[in-house]
């Protein structure tokens, strides 16, 4: 047949490797697969069918899969297609019809594809990490990463038949995405050959140049390696030590990256190529089989005792054993040398040494991370049955949203369209009033599930309401919803006070306010002075009606009433003292009080946080307010209210946050505002509040930054962050 002829080597690589069941079943996908997209084609007319051809012959040859994994690799374009058509019907029974024939697993791989295929990947360096996390998420069945992986190596080996705009676009997330997985799998060979080939499309001119530059010193280098290795190799067969010697030159965007990095020439990058010296001995002999080379190695030349990495005495924990050395060689010449044995190497090369890891990249959710550490540490042992032996789904109750324009938002799972709102920015969701997911309208309680486009509704005079604590289920949007509501309760607290001063002087009543508030409390029976200031603030309580109790209270018609008020009043105050210290916690508020029964009040005269040592100053009408122990009004309310001073202490469960500001000075440059809110936006995820950075016309600056913090714990490490950006002469907390 011409199908089996075009793909025969395919079907040659599948015959050395598989049982004739395999290879008849791999021959019954081609056939199955030519018959539903044999008409379509690439970009330059060949066969659509060749993607994924050659897609199964990477994840056969080159990844090292089964027959579930190629059979599904032939197949998933089929699906991919028949799936953007829009037509449930036809394609249920286009899966029915494969399950039939192929089984199962092959369902599981080919729609887990399919569901990354209709990802919409924006772009943005910023988000990248979620978009890597995300590609994991979608992959329930391990097999549909590692298979991913291969056609994205396919798509880039065929990069140049491609308009511009989606070279230049796939490019990008072969880099930032796909290049990023494999080198977190350990799959170093298509890590590098997916850098490398984005680096053509993205800096083809940086790529040609290093490129020319390698081919023109090739010979060079390779006469300069034998001279190099002549007389370790005599050292080595001299110690009667069974080895052998790879040499590996660096990767073009390897070499790119180090020129950018560091700012210097082709010429100025040393370690073009290293040495590996793989030896071949007992497990028992490995440790000093590796130091006798490295001490033959040393006599030699002369190692640079900063670059020297002993991975053999104590491995890594990713499991990675190795020496590693780097010799001066003459010349201004560095060359690395890398000692190991075979079954290192394996292990290696197999991918559970986990290079992303002590290469530095670690960027993705902590979940995703385990989930692809257990990823290749399964691969390592076994590439059989992979999916058996694996409980593939990520663990980690996250879910991935887009805003309209493509970006991506992390969210837990059991997130609703209010917390998408506050997590995209804390006044949208004030004002958020409802949502469209995927086009349609839902409430702003509406759960959201993976992949949805979500686009918020606004009110202007929208305001947070306390029952949208029973169905948000992010700390930012409890927060700022309960920070919202004291402002607002504080707010009309606050009116209602200065009506009914503005009232008293009016009636000319002059009696200290505090004891009329206790009187007006037992009379409206209210337990606070702030719930009785609402109610006259919301005009619930109608002032007349206030005017004549008090004029009744004055006269002395109402003395009794007056005197059991004072003693309740009283009462109140003790109890109030008594539950606060039996609490031992002046946080209450913040973690687990009701937001309608505020008893605790954070002073704003000095602004404590978790962590400060701290007092209560109980008042009649507010409760009590708390206060740093070096606030500036401590001294006079402990000497003239020293009865009205309590204990108080931070409880060590507490959660919430708290506002703190930061005074900075530093010198006046471009850039540094946008510098700091990265470190503390990005690099400690805080929240800023308010950034005020002004000129001094002396070519420094100062200003501050309010951010909310967990603790004071927290303002530290803060604090030392800001001091290490680079023109960040001072930086110190305000405590007033």
């Amino acid at each position: 047949m011409i199908l089996f002829e075009r793909y025969s080597k395919l079907r040659k690589a599948v015959a050395n490797q598989f049982s004739t069941t395999t290879q008849e079943l791999v021959d019954k996908a081609l056939q199955f697969a030519e018959e539903r997209m044999g008409d379509l084609v690439r970009y330059d007319g060949t066969p659509m069918l060749d993607h994924a051809v050659e897609v199964a012959y990477i994840v056969a040859t080159e990844v090292g899969l089964g027959r579930n994994s190629t059979v599904a690799s032939i197949l998933h374009d089929v699906v991919r297609i028949e799936a953007k058509r829009d037509d449930e019907e036809s394609l249920n029974t286009l899966l029915e019809t494969i399950r039939k024939e192929f089984g199962e697993e092959v369902i599981g791989i080919v729609m887990g594809l399919a569901s990354i295929s209709e990802l919409k990947l924006n772009t943005h360096s910023d988000q990248a990490s979620n978009f890597r996390d995300m590609i994991v998420s979608y992959s329930e069945d391990p097999r549909v990463i590692l298979i991913k992986l291969a056609d994205r190596l396919e798509v880039m080996r065929s990069i140049v038949i491609f308009p511009e705009e989606k070279r230049l676009k796939k490019s990008w997330e072969s880099l930032n995405l796909y290049a990023q997985i494999a080198h977190k799998l350990g799959l170093y060979n298509i890590k590098s050959e997916l850098e490398d080939l984005s680096l053509s499309q993205l800096e083809p001119a940086d790529h040609k140049h290093i490129t020319e530059k390698l081919r023109e010193g090739e010979k060079e280098r390779m006469d300069f390696i034998e001279r190099f290795i002549e007389p370790i190799r005599k050292g080595l067969d001299s110690a009667g030590i069974k080895y052998h010697i790879k040499s590996r030159t660096k990767s073009v965007y390897s070499i790119w990256n180090k020129m950018r990095k560091q700012k210097v020439p082709f010429e100025g990058v040393y370690d073009i190529f290293a040495i590996r010296i793989i030896i071949d001995c007992a497990e028992n002999l490995e440790k000093a089989q590796c130091w006798l080379a490295y001490s033959i190695v040393s006599d030699f030349y002369t190692p640079n005792t900063d670059r020297m990495r002993d991975w053999i005495s104590i491995p890594k924990s990713n499991g990675y054993e190795s020496l590693h050395t780097t010799v001066a060689a003459g010349d201004g010449k560095w060359v690395e040398i890398q000692i190991r044995t075979e079954r290192m190497d394996n292990i290696a090369e197999l991918g559970i040494a986990a290079h992303w890891r002590y290469k530095g990249v670690n960027q993705g959710a902590q979940t995703s991370e385990k989930w692809l550490q257990r990823l290749r540490e399964t691969m390592s042992e076994t590439k059989e049955d992979i999916a058996e032996r694996f409980d593939a789904k990520p663990a980690s109750g996250e879910i991935f949203v887009y805003t309209p324009n493509g970006d991506i938002r992390k969210l837990p799972e059991g997130a609703t369209v209010l917390d998408f709102a506050f997590d995209i920015h804390s006044n949208l969701g004030c004002t958020c009033s409802g949502g469209k997911v995927n086009g349609r309208a839902v409430p702003i309680r509406e759960q959201l599930n993976n992949g949805d486009i979500v686009e918020i509704i606004t009110q202007k005079n929208q305001l947070p309401k306390s029952d949208w604590l029973n169905f948000v289920v992010t700390q930012k949007a409890k927060q700022k919803i309960k920070s919202v509501i004291r402002e607002e309760q504080a707010k009309s607290a606050n009116l209602g006070r200065e009506e009914l001063e503005r009232k008293l002087k009016n009636w000319k009543i002059t009696r200290n306010i505090d004891e009329i508030v206790a009187y007006l409390c037992k009379y409206y029976k209210q337990r606070t002075g702030t719930a009785l200031y609402e109610l006259i603030a919301e005009e619930k309580i109608d002032l007349a009606v206030v005017k004549e109790v008090l004029a009744k209270w004055l006269s002395g018609e109402a003395d009794e009433e007056r005197r059991a008020a004072e003693a309740e009043a009283e009462a109140r105050r003790r109890e109030t003292t008594a539950r606060a210290q039996s609490k031992q916690s002046s946080d209450a508020l913040i973690i687990d009080e009701s937001i309608n029964n505020i008893v605790y009040k954070l002073a704003k005269c000095c602004n404590p946080i978790k962590g400060d040592d701290i007092f209560g100053f109980v008042t009649i009408s507010t409760g009590i307010t708390i206060h740093r122990t070096d606030c500036p009004n401590a001294k006079r309310m402990r000497e003239q209210y020293p009865y009205r001073i309590m204990e108080a202490k931070w409880r060590e469960s507490a959660q919430g946050a708290f506002r703190v500001t930061i005074a900075i000075h530093a010198n006046d440059s471009a850039g540094l505002v946008n510098q700091i809110t990265e470190v503390v936006s990005r690099d400690m995820k805080l929240n800023i509040r308010s950034i005020n950075l002004n000129s001094r016309g002396d070519g420094t600056g100062v200003g501050t930054i309010s951010v909310e913090v967990p603790s004071v714990n927290v303002v530290d490490t803060l604090i030392y962050a800001i001091m290490r950006i680079k023109g960040v002469q001072k930086a110190y907390r305000v405590k007033n």
